[in-house]
């Protein structure tokens, strides 16, 4: 016998309270009585997030030997194998464009992360000038009926305008809203979390309300009592376990930002962890709770920025970040290289696992998203744009199958990939960049 639910809300209800416009999850309460969901207007849209990590992989240990669906998870991508059924290999892509106009592949560290997303020209003059990014087509179509077209976030400090001419603008981010606005990536998870759930129309005000209260959610908690009761059983459970997740969040942003008692450091940015992988799960995470509450459906992230040194110590290996990718040809060095590829990859399996475990309509996160990995380089010692690194994860909205290892002809630019991703999500789209065609994908 199936129960007719006591109230009905609207898909972008919110949560109010001092300094807090919490938007809520999808719940059951949403869809009108007696309808299915995947015949209601509540159906969930597709989410789509890129993800960019710089200096190429170790292709021999990244490349399954089969394609198809018979394919083994290499050794850098074992981490993903748990998720085969939500995974699909890329081989062959290229990005013709981040070649020099004399075909010279060396130094254009700055052109792979430029072009990955945008698959347009750098400009020379005077401004940074590109083109506009895949996930911005994304945000326009898919995020103008939420409270932030999309996000962009990163794990090192960054900035549009350093002091070092255009290759800021082009090493910095990898989101371009148009051909001359290239966007901010934030690193600090205060800040995001802020943006996501804070109210008030300047950090001043959202301050003064934060003060008021002792936390973001207990201003609103008599209004979540409230609405607690009127839901049935399940969205009850729902709305729950969403509030620990928001919770969660919180206490660890708090945390972050608190120094050892005694303990002596240079100021540093309040609520930016400390090691990069306490980092960058706290921000996978708040990007996650941005698509659940639908505050917004389009994210980027830059993992690192071209050129870093970055030194990742829970990966086991101590060597900075690129200065690893300069193998030299030295096998050993290669080795090295790819163990901390599989680290990087593990922190996309820890993403794809929270979305497998998140809730959303009449599947999950996972299914109704598509993620994008990769670099805008192949191999770091000869600074090549081909064949690249690439992951697509998620199933789109049961718009794209996984499973799958799909090998192109050589050097078919990403572009091409691009457009395919657009129709994907339910953005139709014949061009992008410097595109050929539309990958079968």
């Amino acid at each position: 016998m199936n129960i007719i639910r006591k109230r009905h809300l609207s898909r972008r209800a919110l949560i109010r309270g001092a300094g807090v416009a919490l938007s809520l999850p999808l719940l059951e309460a949403m869809i009108p009585a007696a309808t299915a969901w995947a015949k209601s207007g509540a159906k969930p849209k597709p989410r789509f997030a890129a993800f960019y990590i710089p200096h190429g992989a170790t292709m021999a240990k990244w490349t399954p030997a089969k394609t198809g669906t018979d394919f083994e998870f290499t050794e850098i991508l074992k981490p993903l194998e748990p998720y085969r059924d939500r995974v699909n290999v890329i081989s062959g892509l290229g990005l013709p464009l981040a070649y020099g106009s004399d075909g010279a592949a060396a130094a254009n560290h700055t052109r792979s992360s430029a072009v990955f997303l945008t698959c347009a020209h750098p400009g020379t003059d005077a401004q940074a000038r590109l083109g506009i990014s895949v996930d911005q087509v994304a945000a326009r179509a898919l995020g103008q009926d939420t409270p932030l077209p999309s996000i962009e976030l990163t794990i090192e400090e960054s900035s549009l305008s350093c002091g070092e001419g255009l290759s800021c603008a082009y090493r910095n981010t990898v989101s371009w809203r148009t051909d001359v606005t290239p966007l901010p990536m934030e690193n600090n998870p205060s800040v995001v979390f802020e943006r996501l759930f804070g109210d008030g129309a300047t950090e001043a005000i959202r301050a003064a309300r934060r003060a008021q209260s002792k936390s973001l959610l207990d201003s609103a908690l008599s209004e979540i009592a409230g609405l607690k009761r009127d839901l049935a059983a399940p969205d009850q459970l729902r709305l729950a376990e969403y509030l620990d997740d928001v919770r969660e969040i919180e206490r660890r942003i708090e945390l972050a930002g608190q120094m050892p008692a005694g303990l002596q450091l240079p100021n540093a940015p309040v609520g930016i962890p400390n090691d990069f992988e306490t980092h960058i799960k706290l921000m996978l995470d708040l990007q996650a709770l941005a698509w659940q509450s639908e505050t917004t459906r389009v994210a980027t992230m830059m993992f690192a920025h071209e050129v870093s040194n970055a030194v990742y110590p829970n990966s086991g290996i101590r060597d900075p970040f690129h200065n690893l990718s300069h193998h030299s040809g030295v096998q050993a060095n290669k080795d090295k290289f790819a163990l901390l590829n599989r680290y990087h990859v593990s922190m996309l399996a820890y993403f794809i696992d929270r979305l497998k475990k998140t809730p959303d309509g009449e599947g999950t996160l996972l299914d109704n998203s598509l993620v994008l990995y990769g670099s805008g380089i192949s191999d770091g010692n000869d600074h090549n744009h081909d064949p690249l690194p690439v992951i697509l994860a998620g199933g789109a909205g049961g718009a794209l199958k996984g499973g799958r290892h799909l090998e192109f002809e050589r050097k078919t630019t990403m572009a091409n990939l691009h457009v395919a991703m657009l129709n994907k999500l339910g953005v139709p789209t014949t061009s992008f960049g410097d595109s050929t065609g539309v990958l079968d994908i």
